[in-house]
């Protein structure tokens, strides 16, 4: 499977306990949702996307932790660190009008409300208060906008763009 049909929902981070588990940072607000996903798809950056069957997932804490087939002790969660986990498109819920998969934001253009083009959206930051537009232009400058309804003022996804309240200049 291709990284373009795949969804990034997350990311493996350090294990947890002495069994595989590992701690799940995700990039969305259910992750216990995806427990209804028998098979989930793990990849390094870069690197070709690989099926792995779900074992177990719960709420820890503040946190989620997971189990997937293959990863039996501390030693081979250890190597899990940064993993990127994701999904097939087609298994993934519908999003509201006012939601949206990071994936379907990657490769809008982005334009002021004078119509200025600002350039392409090439990735996201998760900050923790908002997650963060990364915008680079032509010329390869890259500007940071957060995605927040004072700077995002429409997403058109079907258009491939994304109206912000940004000056070309700031």
């Amino acid at each position: 499977m291709t990284g373009s049909e795949i969804v990034v929902l997350g990311r493996l981070a350090d294990p947890f306990g002495i069994r595989g588990w590992l701690r799940l940072h995700p990039f969305g607000d259910d992750p216990l949702a995806w427990a209804e996903m028998p098979v989930w798809w793990i990849a390094r950056e870069g690197e070709p996307w690989q099926a792995r069957q779900l074992k177990g997932l719960r709420n820890h804490g503040d946190g989620v932790v997971v189990s997937l087939e293959g990863i039996a002790d501390r030693t081979a969660a250890e190597a899990m660190k940064g993993v990127l986990v994701g999904a097939p498109r087609e298994a993934l819920p519908a999003t509201d009008d006012d939601e949206f998969y990071w994936g379907d934001l990657v490769g809008l253009q982005v334009v002021n409300t004078v119509d200025e083009p600002l350039g392409k959206v090439v990735g996201l930051i998760e900050t923790g208060a908002n997650d963060v537009l990364r915008v680079q232009d032509d010329e390869g400058a890259e500007r940071l906008l957060p995605f927040v309804s004072a700077v995002v003022l429409s997403v058109d996804k079907a258009g491939g763009l994304i109206r912000v309240e940004w000056g070309s200049d700031w």
